[in-house]
């Protein structure tokens, strides 16, 4: 039942709905250039109406072949389910190459991973507050250390290599070259940080508050959501690394009643290049072309802060929000690069 309300959410937020109108419109546009011409050329118009009817489905036919609803995501039957609760403020949930989750409680200070057993175990603990991570290169795990304002790199026995100092390091990204995206939101700036070969940081973005941060599987798209209004910042990769362009491409993403801002922050990707992005409403998707495909509810009222793929078959749909992290089964995979990349190797 879960999964079809939501489901029904999710084709009123720009897929059958939004198809429907712009059937409608196309008919009625092609209806009044037929008129205008019939008109001119003193010719019947009610002999060539039907011709109208063609011409609107012609025209409305791509954008209903494009269409990603969340009919093709959600299970019946498979709602939120609990993970792990007890925390203050869960963040950063990151898979290894088996789809094994870790995350952090920011406050505390710990790194989590879940055992085979389902439960958390403490995988590292230090004082610098990591609010983002993501494995990379050679297995590593890579994170944001928020109040120490560093990037580091975790080992398998939880200690850790600084890479750069930062004004701040909320989230971050990797690709298999060993770049890292690093988004800083007191600078308004997004950093790269070179780890393979290392080099000093480089700012790549400025100009808007960037707080969630993803690489499209394919890593030639970098995706940024903007703390200060409710569009996600779109940018070419380039071979050295630089970004370039930074198009509100996503947009507009839907607001809880009465806000400003979509409370955007962590985003994940699956294997047929939707994007889903952690807001107030809930877990928005969108297709690869950046249109809406519908709003997932939240697993409880409170923050929403994160979202990652996982599970031993990258179907399960992992939540931070909170004193908790939630996890659903889905219908689509969503595989992390550093598997895709060691597959192609």
């Amino acid at each position: 039942m879960v999964g079809w309300l939501e489901m029904a959410v999710g084709l009123n937020n720009g897929t059958i709905a939004e198809n429907i109108t712009l059937f409608a419109i196309s008919i009625i546009a092609v209806k009044a250039s037929f008129r205008m011409t019939c008109t001119s050329l003193r010719i019947n118009f009610r002999y060539l109406w039907p011709a109208c009817f063609c011409l609107g489905a012609l025209f409305a036919g791509p954008a209903a072949a494009r269409d990603m609803p969340l009919s093709q995501v959600l299970i019946d039957d498979s709602p939120w389910r609990l993970v792990a609760d007890g925390f203050t403020f869960t963040e950063a949930p990151a898979v290894d190459k088996d789809g094994r989750l870790y995350f952090s409680d920011v406050p505390s200070g710990r790194v989590y991973r879940i055992s085979d057993d389902g439960k958390a175990e403490v995988f590292a603990e230090n004082e610098g507050n990591t609010s983002g991570l993501i494995f990379g290169p050679r297995g590593l795990l890579f994170g944001c250390l928020y109040k120490a304002k560093q990037v580091v790199a975790y080992g398998p026995d939880g200690a850790y290599e600084v890479l750069a100092d930062l004004r701040s390091a909320n989230d971050l990204v990797v690709s298999q070259k060993g770049h890292i995206y690093v988004t800083d939101p007191k600078s308004n700036a997004v950093w790269l940080v070179k780890y393979e070969p290392p080099d000093k940081p480089q700012m790549v973005a400025q100009g808007f508050r960037p707080n969630g941060i993803i690489l499209w599987q394919d890593e030639a798209t970098l995706v940024v959501t903007d703390g200060e209004s409710p569009v996600l910042r779109t940018f070419r990769v380039e071979s050295d690394g630089s970004l370039r362009f930074g198009d509100a491409n996503y947009s507009p993403l839907q607001t809880t009643f009465g806000a400003t801002d979509a409370q955007s922050d962590g985003m994940t990707v699956d294997d047929a290049g939707r994007l889903y992005v952690a807001t107030g409403v809930g877990v928005q998707m969108f297709d690869p072309t950046g249109r809406p495909g519908g709003s997932i509810g939240k697993p409880q009222a409170a923050f929403l802060s994160n979202l990652v793929f996982g599970g031993n078959d990258f179907r399960t749909l992992y939540a931070t929000s909170a004193d908790k992290v939630f996890a659903r089964r889905v219908k689509p995979s969503g595989t992390p690069s550093i598997v895709c990349r060691t597959a192609d190797k």
